[in-house]
This record gives C-alpha cells, sequence and structure tokens, in this order.
C-alpha cells in the first residue's frame, strides 16, 4: 500500500538532483566567465598602471632633456649669467677692454703702430716696469709770482700770450696799454682772452673770458664789443655792448652795470638833446636839469689806450683810459685759477702787459689731483644678470676733472648706484707714460674704467665705440646700449624712458640724428674723397648721445670680428653707417629728439654737451632740487 507513496517520493528526489545537476551545468560557463572578465579587467588595470609610469619617466626624461638642450637656445639671455657670471667676477679686478684689436682690422700704418705701441706701454704697466722719469714742473707747491710784466716786443716774441702762472684770484689785475691799428680792410679789431693754458693738455684751451672790440661795428655799422666764452669749441651766450647803457632792471655784476653807454653818432639816440620848449617846460615846473656826460667809443685808431681787467666778487670789470666800460659775469664753469694766461690777437700794437695782486700761493693745476680717491665715488659690483642701460662714456686719458666730475653728479642716479644700469669710462692710452701710471691707478680704484689698450689717437676714436658695443653685450648683457662723452651729462631716467617705449621686439636708433649731411672737404676737420668718397653721410646721430638696441651691437661686434666692420675716423658717422647695414636685414626705428643736446644744454634735455666739471655738479644740484630738468646757463 505504501509502495507507490515511497516510489514518488523518490522519483521527486531524483527530480530535484537531476535540476540541481542542470542548473549548476547552466550556471557554472556563466560563473568561470565573470572569473575570466574579472582578470582581464585586472590584467588591464595592471597594464594601464604600468604604462602611466612608464609615459611618466618618458615625460621627466624629455624634461631634463628640454632643460639641457632648449632652454639655452631660446632663452639665451637666461642661460648666459651662469657662464656670464664668472666673466664678470673676472673682469671686475681688470680693466682692460675684451676687444681683439688685430692689425687685420684696418689698412692704416696708424691703425697698426697706434695698437702695437699700446699693447707695449700696457705690457709694461701691468709688469710694473718703471715708466722712466717723470717730470712734473706743474705740480710744485712753491711760491708763485705776485705780479708779471712785459714789454710788447718781449709779448710778440712769446706768441702774443703772458703766462699767468697761478692764475688770477679776487682782486687780481691786468693791465694792457696799446693802441688799435688802421686796418687795410673793412673792418678793425683786436682779441683779448683770458683762457686755461694748463687745464686739459693736448687740447685747445678754453676761453675763460672773451673780450672782443670791434671799431667799425659789424653787421650793425656802429662799433660793438662783444664778451663770451668757450669751452670745447662751445661758445656760451654772448655779451653784446653796442652803445646803450643797460638797463636799470637788467643784472648788474657787483653793483656796475654790464654795458655802459658810449656816443652811437646816430639820430635816435635815447638821451638825445631835448628840445627847448621841454627845458622852459621844465625850468617852469621846477624839475631841475640832469647833467649827463657822453663818451665816445673807448677805442680809436692809432690812439694809445690804457685797458685795466679786474677780477671782483661777482665778474671781471673793464676800464678803459680810467672809465668803466662793461662788466662780464663768471660763468658757471670756469674759476678765477682757470686763467693762466693772457692772448691777444687781431689789429693791435702791444707796448706792455702788467699784471698785478695775483694769489702767493700755487694753486692746485695737476689734473691728477682732481680726483677724490674716496670710497664714496667708487662704482658698484657688476650685477650678476643682464641690465637694462649700459653707457659707455667714451674719455682721454688726462680727463682725471671730467671723469671726477660725471661720478660726483649724474653717476650718482639711484639707477646707477642700485646697479640697475651700468655706466664705463672708456680711456685709450695717453702718449706720456706718466699718465697712464696714474689712469692704471685710477682705473683699479673707481672700477669704472675700461682701457682699450692703443695710443689714443682723434682717427681712431672708433674702436672704443666698437669696444663700449663689446662690453655692452657680453659684459653686462644689457637690452640697450648708450654712448656718450666725459662732458656730456645724462639725464638717466629720460633716456631709460625713451628706450622703454620702443616694443621690444624692435631694433632703435635714438639720438639727435643728422638727414642728408655732406662731409667737410676743407678746414681742420676736412674730411679727403678717400677717406669718404660718398657725397653724404648715412643718416646718424650726433656723438654726445645716443642710444641704440643690443641687436645692434651684437651685429656691429660681430661684423668687427670677422673684419668686415668699415671703420671711419668720425665715430658718430660710423654708427650711422652700421645701423644703415644693419637696416638691410632688419628695420631699424629710427628717433630724432633736440633734447640729445649736440650744442650745450636746452630745458627739459635728456642729454647736455660741452659741460665743464662745474657744470656738471650745477646740473646734478638742480636736478636734485627739482624734477624738471634746468640748464645752468650763464646769468
Amino acid at each position: 500500500m505504501h509502495q507507490p507513496q515511497h516510489n514518488a517520493n523518490n522519483k521527486n528526489k531524483n527530480d530535484v538532483v537531476r535540476v540541481t545537476t542542470n542548473l549548476k551545468r547552466i550556471l557554472k560557463p556563466k560563473a568561470e566567465m565573470k572569473r575570466g572578465r574579472t582578470g582581464k579587467f585586472d590584467n588591464l588595470v595592471a597594464l594601464s598602471r604600468q604604462r602611466s609610469i612608464q609615459i611618466l619617466i618618458a615625460i621627466a626624461l624629455l624634461y631634463v632633456l628640454f632643460l639641457t638642450l632648449e632652454i639655452p637656445f631660446v632663452f639665451r639671455t637666461a642661460q648666459q649669467p651662469t657662464h656670464t657670471r664668472r666673466q664678470l667676477v673676472r673682469r671686475q679686478n681688470g680693466v682692460v677692454s675684451a676687444l681683439v684689436l688685430n692689425d687685420a682690422a684696418f689698412d692704416s700704418e696708424l691703425y697698426q703702430s697706434a695698437c702695437r705701441a699700446g699693447k707695449t706701454v700696457w705690457e709694461e704697466l701691468r709688469s710694473g716696469s718703471p715708466p722712466g722719469p717723470i717730470p712734473s714742473p706743474e705740480n710744485r707747491s712753491g711760491p708763485c709770482p705776485e705780479s708779471v710784466s712785459v714789454s710788447g716786443p718781449e709779448f710778440l716774441g712769446r706768441g702774443s700770450v703772458m703766462v699767468i702762472p697761478c692764475g688770477l684770484t679776487l682782486g687780481s689785475h691786468v693791465t694792457v696799454v696799446g693802441k688799435p691799428l688802421r686796418a687795410q680792410r673793412k673792418t678793425c679789431q683786436f682779441v683779448m682772452e683770458l683762457q686755461g693754458l694748463k687745464t686739459v693738455e693736448g687740447e685747445e684751451p678754453p676761453r675763460v673770458m672773451h673780450f672782443n672790440p670791434r671799431l667799425k661795428g659789424d653787421w650793425s655799422g656802429k662799433p660793438v664789443i662783444e664778451l663770451n666764452t668757450c669751452y670745447r669749441m662751445h661758445w656760451g651766450t654772448a655779451l653784446r655792448c653796442d652803445g646803450w647803457k643797460s638797463r636799470a632792471g637788467e643784472d648788474t655784476v657787483d653793483g656796475l652795470v654790464k654795458c655802459e653807454k658810449w656816443i652811437r653818432g646816430d639820430d635816435d639816440d635815447r638821451d638825445a638833446v631835448e628840445t627847448k620848449a621841454a627845458w622852459w617846460l621844465k625850468r617852469l615846473i621846477g624839475r631841475p636839469k640832469r647833467v649827463t656826460v657822453d663818451w665816445p667809443f673807448p677805442f680809436s685808431e692809432n690812439k694809445l689806450f690804457i685797458l685795466t681787467l679786474s677780477a671782483g666778487l661777482g665778474g671781471y670789470h673793464i676800464n678803459v683810459d680810467g672809465r668803466h666800460v662793461t662788466s662780464f659775469p663768471y660763468h658757471t664753469g670756469f674759476t678765477l685759477e682757470d686763467a693762466t694766461g693772457l692772448t691777444l690777437s687781431g689789429d693791435i700794437d702791444v707796448h706792455s702787459v702788467f699784471a698785478a695782486s695775483l694769489p702767493s700761493v700755487h694753486p692746485n693745476v695737476s689734473s691728477q689731483q682732481h680726483l677724490e680717491f674716496s670710497t664714496r665715488w667708487r662704482a658698484p659690483n657688476l650685477p650678476r644678470y643682464g641690465v637694462e642701460l649700459f653707457v659707455g662714456i667714451l674719455s682721454a686719458g688726462n680727463h682725471f676733472a671730467e671723469r671726477m666730475a660725471v661720478r660726483k653728479s649724474w653717476m650718482q642716479h639711484s639707477f646707477i648706484k642700485s646697479s640697475k644700469v651700468v655706466a664705463r669710462f672708456f680711456v685709450a692710452l695717453h702718449p706720456r707714460k706718466e699718465i697712464n701710471v696714474e689712469l692704471k691707478k685710477e682705473a683699479e680704484y673707481f672700477g669704472d674704467i675700461v682701457i682699450v689698450p692703443y695710443i689714443d689717437n682723434y682717427d681712431l676714436v672708433v674702436l672704443k665705440t666698437v669696444a663700449i658695443c663689446e662690453y655692452g653685450v657680453r659684459t653686462v648683457s644689457a637690452e640697450y646700449i648708450m654712448k656718450g662723452d666725459d662732458d656730456t651729462f645724462v639725464k638717466v631716467d629720460a633716456v631709460m624712458n625713451q628706450a622703454r617705449n620702443v616694443p621690444r621686439s624692435m631694433s632703435f636708433y635714438i639720438g639727435n640724428i643728422n638727414y642728408r649731411h655732406k662731409p667737410l672737404r676743407r678746414g681742420k676737420w676736412a674730411v679727403t674723397y678717400k677717406e669718404w668718397p660718398e657725397e653724404e653721410y648715412p643718416p646718424y646721430a650726433n656723438g654726445p648721445g645716443y642710444v641704440l638696441s643690443s641687436d645692434i651691437a651684437h651685429y656691429i661686434v660681430s661684423e668687427f670680428e670677422m673684419n668686415k666692420l668699415r671703420l671711419f675716423k668720425m665715430e658718430d658717422v660710423s654708427m650711422g653707417m652700421w645701423v644703415e647695414q644693419f637696416n638691410r636685414t632688419k628695420p631699424v626705428n629710427y628717433l630724432h629728439s633736440f633734447k640729445f643736446c649736440q650744442y650745450g644744454c636746452v630745458e627739459g634735455y635728456y642729454t647736455a654737451h660741452y659741460q665743464s666739471p662745474r657744470q656738471m655738479m650745477c646740473l646734478w644740484d638742480k636736478l636734485q632740487m627739482q624734477t624738471t630738468p634746468e640748464c645752468c646757463n650763464m646769468r
């Protein structure tokens, strides 16, 4: 009875087992497939991690390779400090330009002999060889004569020059006895000058005071007296006396008018004889008659005169035959001790010259003694990296006073003291060995002189300009290079602003630019057709001050080293020629401004030229007191 039920249960169990077995068969491949997928995913993740690490390693290797190879090429100025830094440290203790002067650069014997002699002189200086006997007659400190007198024949035999050994001092006076000669031409005039005979050797002496009576007048046709000064061929503002008395409102000199009145002999005289009606009118109203004394022009042909020039507190006073004629205020650039000679020239017969009340103590006329060996004036160390502006200053070996004035004036600008701007003097060797000895001492102490080792000559000044470019691009890695002279006052921030106004990608040439100038074929500064065959010069900036971008300076140095650079004796014209050549490969932006002054100074200047050492200090003092630059022109 129960057998069928038992069989039914077994059948059910078998069915369950069968179903379970079938399910396992079905689910097993899916599980195995799932485990396979999971393993593949893990393998993929591991492989991805491995590749990421490999990629990072590759990137790191490329980065290192980029640093070592690409950056020096792309960022050249950023790579140079490591190499240049060693050069800067090495050159700070050296004073010689790195410009290589070889005989292939010039074909002329002048260049070759100057370079050979310069190398010899420098080797002697560097080795400490004695320079030979040093004559120093000017460096004595003994007493000076209180008076000097010469007769007419003696004066003529000395070249119409009377030396005043110790210059003048307050109260000194010079008396000249002579007479104007009857001229064979339309004009009759003579010139008396106080000159600075001992200011700088080898240059035309400055005219401390120029006195020029013109008996037959000039363009006015009336007698006239003109007074002026001249420093390095630059004349100052003239004082012209033409017979009219200086007005009451004008400046006086020690209480005396600058120009006295004399009879002009024309109908428009301001003090002409009054009419009878005016005379009676003054009598009726009780106005006293003013007594006037009219004097003729103080000089006449073949008439003897006695002229006395005296040094007052505020200027020179000139009396003729006991009567005051004119007074000339002292100019800022000169002092009484600068007047070490008196000259007379023109239509005049000199009978005698006498100077008295001269200083009894010999003033310091040795140029070297103008140096002040104080750490205050030493140049700061060169910066570790490149600078924005480099100023190269042309100077002569014996221009000790000029260099000292530059150090004490515009080289005290905060940009230079902080080494944002670097300024250096570029000096060639002097023919006198004792000058070179002092120059070497000066260079080693102040650290602002670069000696270009050749014997200095005007026709070779262009070598200093090339040396400025070489120093600017290789030693200090400057963005802009400026060239100036040691009698040029530079307003540093104004020059920087001019250069910054030009986009950095552009090449530029900034200065007082001359266009279509023709070479002089006659006179002192004549240029022969062999030296310059062209009829015109290329556009060029005047030499006292100009600025150019560093790529032009690179080009100049490169061309010089390959002996391809054409060298002309006028360095500013040479620069214009080089810029014109560079302009053929890359456009140059020519920027002209009269504020880079060629002659003297203008208000709002960027540079002022022909400034004496004392004018340098005057300009600097004025610049400290006000923001707008003002000139130190004469009263």
